[in-house]
């Protein structure tokens, strides 16, 4: 059996003269004018939507910035951040290490969310980070009591040694969470 006896046989011969006649295609002709607007229509509202909204110029600035520097997006930011929270314990005032405190939890926090490990307080965020915090997960939240303290009680005395050394609680912790 060839090719040629099987078209015939299902009629698909047939029906292919059928359907490319010019009488059909005459008819069908407002049929396929309409379904080429609509798609030329939704093409338009794809592109203009995607013009219009900030996701894909994050897309390609993050792709891009993530090529040419050879680090995460966004890392250099991190690291900026972080090197103005150290800034302030070198300043010598206790304000200052109170505040270089209470920027790095919030700076954790924030590194927390982005990286997908929300919760509804501090610690249900910090356990969410699992594997990546439970070697300093004690540190974390001896640091974070040091940070309580200094905003809910403003008579808090904080020693410039142990205000470093919570922050390097909250910088390994960073670490660990950002290159995650």
């Amino acid at each position: 059996m060839t090719w040629e006896s099987l078209y015939n046989f299902f009629g698909i011969k047939d029906f292919v003269y059928f359907i490319s006649s010019s009488q059909i295609q005459d008819m069908l002709f407002p049929i396929k004018l309409v379904f080429l607007l609509a798609s030329l229509f939704f093409l338009v509202m794809v592109i203009y939507f995607m013009v219009r909204s900030s996701w894909l110029q994050y897309k390609f600035l993050e792709d891009v910035t993530e090529f040419f520097s050879w680090q995460a997006y966004g890392q250099r930011e991190m690291a900026k951040q972080w090197d103005r929270v150290k800034k302030r314990v070198e300043s010598g005032a206790e304000s200052d290490y109170k505040l270089a405190i209470i920027d790095a939890d919030d700076f954790l926090a924030e590194v927390l969310d982005n990286r997908g490990y929300e919760g509804k307080d501090f610690q249900e965020s910090i356990k969410k980070a699992g594997r990546l915090i439970t070697p300093i997960l004690d540190d974390i939240l001896l640091a974070h009591e040091t940070r309580n303290s200094i905003v809910y009680n403003p008579n808090y005395k904080l020693s410039v040694e142990q205000a470093k050394k919570v922050l390097d609680f909250y910088e390994t912790a960073i670490k660990n969470i950002g290159l995650a």
